[in-house]
């Protein structure tokens, strides 16, 4: 029994598949950091910018997604490159994005 290598379509739809759904659990962790800044506020009255950068994120986390989707969906489509092209560029700038806060949130709270 020989072992196939995976074919470049089964590889583009997997990449699909993970950036819709890492995409998707990614903007549920924005939206519980933002809770958290809410919560943090009505304690501390601490004023952060953190939770309007990660509302952005979460907006460019969704876009993702739905562009992932579209690309799933229009497997048959000459369409299908262009979105799944702009899904992972938009998943990695989202990310980027995301290191950028991170190090905001760092800076406002030391």
């Amino acid at each position: 029994m020989s072992l196939r290598e995976p074919s470049k379509e089964f590889i583009e739809t997997d990449i699909t598949i993970h950036i819709f759904s890492v995409s998707a659990t990614l903007v549920g962790v924005c939206l519980t950091v933002i809770g958290l800044f809410h919560i943090s506020k009505r304690i501390s009255n601490i004023q952060t910018y953190g939770q309007d950068f990660l509302s952005v994120n979460a907006l460019l986390f969704l876009m993702s997604c739905i562009f992932a989707y579209f690309a799933l969906i229009k497997r048959k489509h000459k369409r299908h490159q262009l979105l799944e092209k702009t899904a992972e560029r938009v998943f990695f700038i989202a990310l980027s994005f995301m290191v950028m806060i991170c190090g905001l949130i760092v800076y406002e709270f030391i």
